[in-house]
């Protein structure tokens, strides 16, 4: 069995070549740095540009990836803001149908800083169909 794997990002990731059975459950936790933050930020603008957003909806999420940029360039950003920021991009990207037809490039980065805001993600994750 031969794995092609690109990139992946998670709390917890099984690839297996074969049966598995888990007893208890799994859980992970994601560790980022700033710049890390700041990347994951970096790479949801991209993929957001990729996406090709209805022009009704573009304009907002735009303002809206502006300002949680900001938040994390801040010494120590505050959580509850990007939370905010994010579930409202999350909610825009969903209405638009920006997720569906942009998969993973959007996934990605979304789930990665829902990870980073630990419970304060939890909702996003479940937005996310995690």
């Amino acid at each position: 069995m031969v794995f092609n794997i690109g990139n992946q990002q998670g709390g917890v990731i099984n690839n297996v070549a074969g049966d598995q059975t888990v007893h208890g459950g799994q859980s992970g936790h994601l560790t980022v740095d700033g710049q890390d933050v700041r990347d994951l930020v970096g790479e949801l603008r991209t993929a957001v540009e990729q996406a090709q957003l209805p022009p009704a909806v573009a304009p907002e999420v735009r303002a809206e990836l502006d300002s949680l940029d900001a938040e994390v360039a801040r010494p120590e950003p505050d959580r509850e803001a990007v939370a905010g920021r994010l579930t409202r991009i999350t909610r825009l990207l969903t209405s638009a149908g920006a997720l569906v037809a942009a998969g993973t490039g959007l996934l990605g980065p979304l789930s990665a800083l829902a990870g980073w805001l630990g419970t304060l993600g939890q909702p996003i994750l479940h937005a996310l169909g995690g």
